[in-house]
């Protein structure tokens, strides 16, 4: 029953992830037919439209492409901000014992693919790009898992997913120091002051999920105009979201008893219309379930899938549509280098650091997980899509003529990574499969 209570939600994570990789590809595959078909000036020209809030003595504007990229994945870094305190608090991350594994992976696979492309870039400007082959894709990379099915142990895809979520950590802690302008810092304090306001409130057990919202949007307005990249706000907006419920499970039992027998006891129509004993008593019975559930569980189950069903794939959308053309001047070197990091730095950098950490017994490797299993993860963490693509765009805000280039190795270097990563996993899954049959 225990077993059941923590790994269902896990699984549901894992499916909502896997099918999200599906759309993450045809939404890729459609970005890149469409910026390279005759239909290809409406793309650029559609992501470049300026939206925003004009007047008298007011201006807010910015093209589309950047309300997805600051706007709308501000949510996507809130799911993450969500999902990183329930893994540190009471998921795969609360004990020193669980992290210890796929924190081990997770700094292989950022710090070797970093120290390669130092090693690799030979262009002063390019240089800023380092931080683009640490980032992993836990979106297609659980879909490749998934489609292994049973070849697969679920102790594998639960190190993929906590694996990720640490590189997630790497990745916003990268952003927020390297990656943000020039900081205005007034604007920042005033910024941090709301989000301590919110934490006390959360500290105090008080949560209002408007208040939050509203506030929210002013932190991530003061974050944007104050030189740190606003999605960073995302990320700590969601710390100040309680996880325990304002009631424990034996007041909730006692108070739903007692809702139940009113029900029962109250007199019943014989029509669908309720009297108004029995909506007060529905009421009630609403009120005391939104006391009881977890206010954190709750919106990370409530965004899951517009994050990952809409949000996801807009992104990729807006973002992959790179133009194939002999036109169009390519960084070779930089495709080339990027290419090499997520493939060789990843695949490399994962599977040694485990390895090592296992032999010198820092780590404790599952029974069900082989070597080739975690060579294959190691080289499925060389996806690094969205978040990669993210990382050039603010690598290469001054410099935009090197975002192609950079798009260009991702999406080669991402591909070949799931191929190989594919096909190691299929060949070490195979014994595995033999025995269960």
């Amino acid at each position: 029953m225990i077993r059941k209570l923590f790994l269902t939600p896990l699984q549901k994570f894992i499916k909502i992830e896997s099918f999200s990789g599906i759309l993450l590809m045809l939404s890729t595959v459609l970005a890149l037919i469409w910026a390279n078909s005759p239909l290809g000036d409406s793309y650029r020209e559609l992501w470049q439209y300026d939206l925003g809030i004009v007047t008298e003595s007011f201006e807010f504007k910015k093209p589309l492409i950047l309300w997805i990229n600051d706007g709308l994945m501000a949510v996507f870094f809130f799911l993450i901000g969500l999902e990183i305190k329930r893994e540190l608090l009471i998921g795969e991350l609360n004990s020193t014992r669980k992290i210890m594994f796929p924190l081990v992976g997770a700094l292989g696979g950022m710090v070797i693919p970093v120290v390669f492309f130092l090693v690799l870039n030979q262009n002063p400007e390019t240089v800023k790009g380092w931080g683009i082959p640490m980032a992993t894709d836990i979106a297609f990379s659980l879909a490749i898992l998934n489609v292994l099915g049973k070849r697969v142990p679920l102790s594998l895809k639960i190190f993929l997913t906590a694996f990720a979520i640490v590189d997630d950590i790497g990745a916003v802690l990268v952003i927020a120091i390297f990656y943000s302008g020039t900081i205005n810092t007034t604007l920042l304090l005033i910024a941090l002051a709301l989000l301590g306001f919110l934490y006390f409130l959360s500290y105090k057990g008080y949560y209002s999920k408007f208040l939050m919202f509203f506030v929210g949007v002013v932190i991530w307005f003061l974050f944007l105009k104050s030189g740190i990249h606003p999605t960073v706000a995302g990320i700590l907006l969601a710390f100040s979201v309680p996880i325990r419920q304002k009631i424990d499970t034996s007041t909730f039992l006692s108070h739903l008893d007692v809702v139940y027998n009113n029900i029962k006891n109250s007199s019943v129509l014989q029509t669908p219309i309720l009297s108004d004993e029995q909506i007060k008593n529905v009421y009630e019975l609403q009120n005391w379930t939104y006391k009881f559930r977890s206010p954190l569980q709750h919106l990370e189950h409530s965004l899951h899938g517009w994050v990952a069903y809409f949000i996801i794939p807009i992104f990729a959308l807006a973002n992959a549509g790179v133009l194939i053309d002999s036109s169009v001047d390519l960084d070779t070197a930089l495709v080339i280098n990027i290419i090499i990091c997520l493939i060789i730095g990843k695949g490399v950098g994962v599977s040694s650091f485990v390895m090592l950490a296992k032999m010198v017994g820092i780590i404790e490797v599952p029974s069900d997980i082989n070597f080739k299993q975690i060579l294959g993860v190691s080289f499925l963490a060389g996806i690094g899509f969205t978040m990669a693509i993210f990382i050039a765009s603010l690598a290469f805000a001054t410099h935009p003529e090197y975002i192609d280039s950079a798009k260009i190795g991702i999406l080669i270097g991402s591909f070949i990574s799931a191929i190989i990563g594919y096909t190691i996993l299929r060949m070490g899954s195979s014994d595995n499969v033999k025995k269960v049959s």
